[in-house]
């Protein structure tokens, strides 16, 4: 067996691939990034052609930097963008449209009409999802209803339809698994969660037929091997989407034991355990993850749309800044907001308002306030919305948190992490090994070929490597967060339904 795992992370702005060795330490990596496509306002689009093309080099750049061969890689996992969404041809392999991002909110009516006189609750019961233009279920049917042919040609069998892990596995496999996981599957809207297959009639009401469905797996077993490429015959042994593989990267395996990603955007999930807990603030109920044979275990999450992308849109919209570490720096400037607080609903809101109406608003702007003031408040938009999906996991959940572990892109901000640390009033602990997403990813591919023996493996490999205790008195904190929730109420009914 190889003394090494490859992990590809296919993520919302870029491809990796990460090699990990026994330890899950880093032993190289290649990634390259890919256009994000917005036709119009509201619409995100990637071309699933490119995410595929770039898989497939920055496969090649991780062996290349890393000067290991096919000989040296056990097994691949695999990670995602989840609710991203592709329909392709089930002979040629070409899709028939743009992949739909998981931001896109083009199928807001959609989502009315299919909740009726029901609401946006009517299937939360069997999927742990409200009816919402993140999933990707909605957006499968807008491909099926807007792309001419497509539903003829869905109706003939003649279509796939799939999140990326599955565009990914069938490309790696040369077209010869159509493949999901359970934890991709339950971002569909189309997945019953305590049976883990496809609900017939859920289907049916969204009008995607079952042949262009894949197959629902486990996390953790072997799909096929890669078909060709330096990685021709290494077997894939791991799927996970992104914010699930970087919970089980945190070893977040017990119950009550909770991760915060920031990326993108946040994306809080909490162990519950092998029964799924509905939630009454706001909250999802999904599958965390399935190994093997072993019972599914699922998590509530708190999902938020912009926290991340809210520093690209600074530098890239606005030019307020040349780069996303700018940021930390610009921000460090000004020793307050000044009064400013940054709403930034451009998605609308996720978890736990779930405001679809919602646009992005700066509040409390005066002539005092400037661009530091601005970078500032960016900065701690994402720490006042994880305060309110953390709000609601205890609501749900009866359980207090401790400590908050932490990881992404974003977790570098050491700004960022110390308010975060402030507004919460909790620890925050980053871990030695910052790249969790792909190490999960690594982690279900790993156990599935006895790389690793189990979970107590992922255990002794956790390491901390930074902690921030909160220094905020709190009359501060009660008084910023009030301010922020009343910054929020003003981003309220700004898009027509």
């Amino acid at each position: 067996m190889g003394q090494y795992i490859a992990a590809i992370d296919q993520g919302t702005t870029s491809s990796r691939c990460i090699i990990f060795d026994h330890d899950g330490r880093v032993a190289g990596s290649g990634q390259r990034e890919h256009e994000q496509i917005l036709p119009r306002a509201g619409w995100v689009e990637h071309d699933a052609e490119t995410l595929w093309t770039n898989t497939a080099e920055v496969i090649e750049d991780a062996l290349e930097n890393t000067g290991l061969a096919r000989e040296d890689i056990a097994a691949v996992g695999i990670t995602n963008q989840r609710e991203t969404t592709v329909v392709w041809d089930r002979s040629t392999g070409r899709p028939i449209h743009n992949a739909i991002v998981w931001q896109d909110t083009r199928t807001d009516r959609l989502c009315d009409e299919l909740a009726g006189d029901k609401g946006v609750n009517r299937y939360q019961s069997t999927t742990g999802l409200p009816l919402s233009t993140y999933f990707a279920g909605p957006k499968a049917r807008w491909i099926l209803d807007n792309v001419d042919g497509a539903r003829e040609r869905a109706d003939a069998g003649e279509l796939c339809f799939g999140t990326v892990d599955s565009w990914v596995l069938w490309n790696l496999t040369g077209g010869t698994s159509h493949i999901t996981d359970v934890t991709n599957a339950s971002r569909t809207m189309l997945m019953d969660l305590r049976t883990l297959q496809w609900d017939s009639q859920i289907c049916k009401d969204f009008g995607i037929p079952d042949s262009m469905l894949p197959e629902i797996r486990s996390s953790s077993e072997i799909y096929g091997e890669v078909a060709s490429g330096p990685l021709a015959g290494v077997p894939i042994s791991g799927i996970l989407g992104d914010q699930q593989a970087a919970t089980f990267g945190q070893a977040c395996l017990s119950v009550g034991e909770a991760k915060n990603t920031y990326g993108t955007g946040n994306f809080l999930l909490l162990n519950t355990g092998t029964e799924p807990v509905a939630s009454e603030h706001g909250l999802l109920t999904t599958v965390c993850y399935r190994i093997g044979e072993a019972p599914a275990v699922y998590a509530l999450e708190g999902s938020v749309a912009v926290t991340g992308s809210l520093v690209q849109w600074l530098r890239d919209n606005l030019g307020l800044i040349s780069s996303a570490d700018d940021i930390e720096s610009l921000a460090a400037t000004v020793d307050d907001n000044g009064g400013a607080y940054f709403v930034p609903a451009f998605s609308g809101l996720f978890a736990p308002r779930w405001r679809p109406d919602a646009r992005g608003v700066i509040t409390g702007l005066t002539r005092f306030v400037n661009k530091g003031h601005l970078a500032r408040a960016a900065l701690e938009a994402t720490a006042f919305q994880t305060r309110e999906v953390i709000e609601a996991m205890r609501a749900d959940s009866g359980v207090e948190l401790t400590t908050l572990k932490v990881d992404g892109g974003m977790v570098v901000n050491e700004m960022l992490m110390q308010f975060q640390s402030d507004i919460l009033d909790v620890p925050v602990v980053r871990p030695v090994v910052n790249e969790t997403t792909a190490l999960g990813a690594a982690y279900a591919a790993g156990l599935a070929v006895g790389f690793w023996e189990g979970e107590d493996d992922i255990r002794a490999n956790w390491a901390e490597d930074k902690r921030w205790n909160p220094a905020m008195a709190a009359e501060d904190r009660d008084r910023m967060y009030a301010e922020w929730n009343k910054a929020v109420t003003r981003s309220y009914d700004w898009a027509s339904a």
